[in-house]
């Protein structure tokens, strides 16, 4: 499954997209009271900004993605933060089934799925997540603040416009940070059995012009990329197009849903059984 992350868009979504606030990975660990005897796996998961401050909190983090190049700034991400309880899984959600054979039923603490669902079948991920998680672990979804085209200010407003006329396209696309998809996520980790909460993290990012239109690089498919020679202009544009301002105040909205495994939803976990389902 190609999404045209590959090549130097790996690298541009590694220096440019928002790493988790630490509230945000508290809400996390603390909703499936996650420990240093927890393994959790994170689906989707880029180059490791949600996988690597998770991995500090727990015995062992798996990241997958389907993107090898993904996974190559990932694995290179966690060498240079010293972290080296990670491993790393060419794959999407469609492989979590196989998980339970490789690790065990009632393995993980947690699957963490961040800015990635709108890539997924949500459905089928929630039902292959119950036979992995321990009892009281959990399915949470993280995204991490509105596309930058996508916001309320001038500035986003400004941005917007240039990009849909240069690409010829409208940008109403949110990537699953809109109420509509937030509702749809809750409903269906609902179905699932999931214990359904939800909470949020707010921050402000000041934004210089190389990060707005970094970010908008590590948007775009790598086959779509203005070639290096054109970016200066590109640059130029976006500037007339967003203003002359030294920064951009850029307000994020992490959302946090986390569905929790209610006692009894499957025989697996650490305390005793208390009745048994057949997995999914």
């Amino acid at each position: 499954m190609d999404l045209g992350f590959g090549g130097e868009v790996a690298d541009l979504y590694h220096m440019y997209r928002h790493g988790y606030p630490a509230e945000a990975i508290d809400l996390i660990a603390g909703a499936f009271g996650l420990d240093g005897a927890d393994l959790v796996v994170d689906l989707g998961c880029g180059t490791g900004q949600l996988t690597l401050p998770l991995a500090r909190r727990v015995r062992a983090a798996v990241g997958i993605d389907p993107e090898p190049d993904m996974l190559r700034r990932a694995s290179e991400a966690a060498r240079e933060a010293g972290i080296g309880n990670v491993s790393w899984m060419l794959g999407a959600d469609a492989s979590l089934p196989g998980l339970v054979g490789l690790f065990g039923a009632g393995s993980a603490g947690a699957v963490t799925i961040g800015q990635a669902l709108h890539w997924m079948r949500p459905d089928e991920l929630f039902a292959a997540a119950v036979p992995l998680l321990r009892r009281g672990g959990g399915v949470a979804v993280v995204t991490n603040g509105t596309p930058l085209w996508l916001q309320d200010s001038s500035w986003s407003q400004g941005l917007r416009s240039f990009l849909e006329r240069w690409l010829a396209t409208r940008l109403t696309f949110h990537c699953g940070t809109d109420g509509a998809s937030q509702e749809r996520y809750a409903q269906a980790l609902a179905r699932a059995g999931f214990e359904v909460t939800s909470a949020g993290v707010d921050y402000e990012a000041e934004l210089s012009l190389d990060q707005v239109v970094g970010g908008v690089y590590s948007a775009i498919p790598v086959d779509r990329l203005p070639p290096p020679g054109q970016r200066g202009v590109f640059a130029q544009q976006v500037r007339a197009a967003i203003g002359p301002q030294d920064r951009f105040t850029e307000p994020v909205h992490v959302a946090i849903l986390t569905g929790r495994l209610p006692p009894g939803l499957h025989d697996h976990g650490r305390l005793p059984t208390l009745c048994a389902r057949n997995p999914p």
